[in-house]
């Protein structure tokens, strides 16, 4: 569902398969003149200022292309490209054009991940040294997420990826992961993963992540545990149930735990994700979560696939390269 935002006026819908375009109309009420089956005839007929694409991954890089060879501004669903070559090449086009390319990491606009954000920056509690994640989920039965070749790492734990790199304001070095599939689990590639992702600092961050788990479900944002020098804190969000249930609970060394009060936000998730996006293409001005930023977030999904496969430490680099150490 596209967001109701007065900034943004939606003018058509593409889909290559028609009987997608069928359903569309019959149950989303959508008049057959918004609908289109390839974008260069929705482009000629609606003359569109920007697009949102939410294909699935293989056909990212060759939609991104295609609209901004049009001269259109970007808005892709995450991860926007399958490597870091790629992903850069395409920031490198949208420069080239002077045309915003935004990724749509919704997970960032939410209150508590930009309080934890401050909280990490103003070093209350001193230093921090250590993050652990907890993402516990159970998906059974025949699904999108069954069928991906990186169903956790690429698809869900880029989410993860991204919040560190936000909350952290610091980018990861280098990663060891194993990511297996249980025998008995019905997915066609790994849904369970563990690693250690050292960021620049010394930080050191314990990620667990799975499809299958028999443990008490955790928001889609995962469950986090941040420990400093004097005390630890304490974040979760995200709840299934649409509403705003995010926490920040600040433990110091010697002390009473407190909440903290979170910032107030128009928008959040997805309409802020657009928001954010309408906003950057009519100010000139480069985006939260711009192409160029979610460099870092491919980078380290990108190292993480590779450490599972080759089962070694992987430098982490935006440019492109994971090196085995």
């Amino acid at each position: 569902m596209v967001p109701d935002l007065k900034e943004v006026e939606l003018v058509a819908y593409v889909d290559s398969d028609p009987r997608a375009l069928d359903l569309l109309r019959e149950e989303g009420n959508v008049p057959a003149d918004r609908c289109f089956e390839s974008l260069k005839e929705a482009i000629a007929a609606t003359q569109p200022e920007a697009v949102l694409i939410t294909t699935a991954l293989p056909g990212h890089v060759p939609v991104i292309e295609a609209a901004l060879d049009a001269g259109l501004h970007v808005l892709v669903e995450k991860p926007f490209a399958p490597s870091v070559d790629a992903a850069r090449r395409l920031v490198d086009m949208a420069a080239d054009k002077g045309l915003v390319l935004m990724v749509s990491q919704n997970y960032r606009f939410f209150p508590a991940p930009r309080a934890l954000a401050s909280l990490v920056n103003e070093s209350a509690l001193g230093s921090l040294y250590e993050v652990s994640i907890d993402f516990r989920r159970y998906s059974p039965g025949q699904g999108r997420h069954q069928i991906e070749e990186q169903p956790l790492l690429v698809d869900m734990s880029i989410h993860h990826f991204d919040l560190l790199r936000l909350i952290l304001n610091r980018e990861p070095q280098r990663i060891y992961c194993e990511a297996w599939n249980p025998e008995w689990a019905a997915f066609g590639g790994p849904s369970v993963a563990v690693a250690s992702i050292v960021f620049e600092g010394g930080v050191v961050v314990s990620y667990r992540g799975s499809w299958v788990s028999a443990g008490p479900i955790t928001p889609w944002a995962g469950e986090w545990r941040l420990e400093f020098e004097n005390g630890e804190v304490f974040w979760t969000g995200r709840e299934d149930e649409g509403v705003l249930q995010d926490k920040v609970v600040v433990r110091p060394r010697q002390g009473k735990a407190r909440s903290v009060t979170l910032p107030m936000m128009r928008w959040t998730g997805g309409w802020a994700t657009l928001a954010e996006f309408a906003d950057a293409v009519q100010t000139h001005r480069e985006p939260d979560s711009s192409g160029r930023n979610n460099l870092g977030s491919i980078a380290l999904m990108a190292a993480a696939v590779e450490s599972a496969t080759q089962r070694e430490v992987v430098a982490i680099s935006r440019s492109g390269e994971a090196l085995a150490i």
